[in-house]
């Protein structure tokens, strides 16, 4: 027993000679990991790091930031961002226009700045009575108008829809009639819409008559198409409308399909904002009378007349091919 124990003893003491007396600690798997590397002096520092050329391993939990790019690198992107979002909301959803003329006094002013909606008529949406809207020349009512000749400036603002385009013709009135509507003025008026009188006087222009006695188009009766509308200024002696083109291809009427959108919003100057609702006269009961009347047409009694006729004719037929077939 002696023996094998001075055996154990004399082995291990042996291999303690073979090799240094360092290797005789085994080390740790933590040892590794940054910051406790067995090799450092006690004062928790790699060589790398007491050298100074240490490097970030793919480990690291706290990789370095990167530095944040200048102002002035990122300001032609975010200019680039702005033209696009300008271009996307002036093709789809609103446009600014200026008012050029005196024809929409009082509810507009020469020079007031307006914001249209572009959106709803992506919808399906048509012109409603009442409102004011904005459209192209339909057939050469603004012959003889000054034209201007816009600066490199005012080109790009009227490009991103910052300002109206000088290349473009439009023009701005009120709704009066609508497709299937009659529209009729006499004397001095009232404007009647279907027969029903209109009550217009917190938008005619003060002073002025709702109907102009003149053999120029001031006195009429017309029957609006489907399809088109008759629009008026609210400056009804200073407005070149639907009224005084009547000699035009399209009898002066304004096809729906040249409507750019309507004018919901007075932008400026901001003195004047506010917005452009339906006057009330317009939601009166009975201007929509021609669809009734419509119903009750000759063709159309005659039609609804023939519906039970057909039935209890057809009625008679089943019944005879059932005795028939019995």
């Amino acid at each position: 027993m002696g023996d094998v124990a001075v055996g154990a003893r004399s082995g291990q003491d042996g291999e303690d000679r073979g090799r240094p007396v360092e290797a005789a600690v085994p080390a740790a798997d933590s040892a590794v990991t940054p910051g406790s590397d067995s090799g450092a002096a006690g004062d928790g520092m790699t060589a790398d790091e007491r050298s100074g050329s240490g490097t970030q391993g793919p480990g690291d939990p706290t990789p370095t930031a990167k530095k944040p790019r200048s102002f002035w690198k990122e300001l032609p992107i975010l200019i680039g961002i702005a033209l696009v979002l300008a271009l996307l909301i002036k093709t789809f959803l609103v446009q600014a226009f200026s008012i050029p003329s005196d024809s929409m006094q009082n509810t507009l002013q020469q020079g007031d700045r307006v914001l249209v909606d572009k959106l709803t008529p992506w919808f399906g949406s048509e012109p409603e009575r009442g409102e004011v809207v904005v459209f192209h020349d339909p057939d050469n009512w603004l012959a003889g108008e000054p034209t201007t000749n816009p600066n490199a400036l005012q080109t790009f603002l009227s490009w991103i829809g910052l300002m109206p385009s000088a290349e473009e013709k439009d023009l701005i009135k009120r709704v009066v009639g609508v497709g299937g509507d009659t529209v009729e003025c006499k004397g001095t008026g009232p404007l009647t819409v279907n027969g029903k009188a209109l009550n217009e006087s917190t938008y005619v222009y003060p002073g002025n008559t709702p109907c102009s006695v003149d053999d120029q188009g001031g006195q009429f009766k017309v029957k609006v198409p489907e399809g088109f509308i008759w629009v008026m200024g609210d400056h009804r002696q200073n407005s070149r409308d639907s009224r005084y083109n009547q000699q035009d291809a399209n009898h002066g009427m304004v096809p729906v399909d040249k409507v750019v959108g309507r004018a919901i919003v007075k932008a400026w100057p901001i003195n004047r904002w506010g917005t452009l609702p339906v006057p009330d006269t317009f939601d009166q009961s009975g201007l929509n009378a021609q669809a009734a009347a419509a119903v009750t047409s000759p063709g159309a009694v005659a039609l609804v007349g023939a519906v039970p006729l057909v039935l209890v004719r057809r009625r008679r037929q089943v019944a005879e091919f059932r005795k028939v077939s019995e």
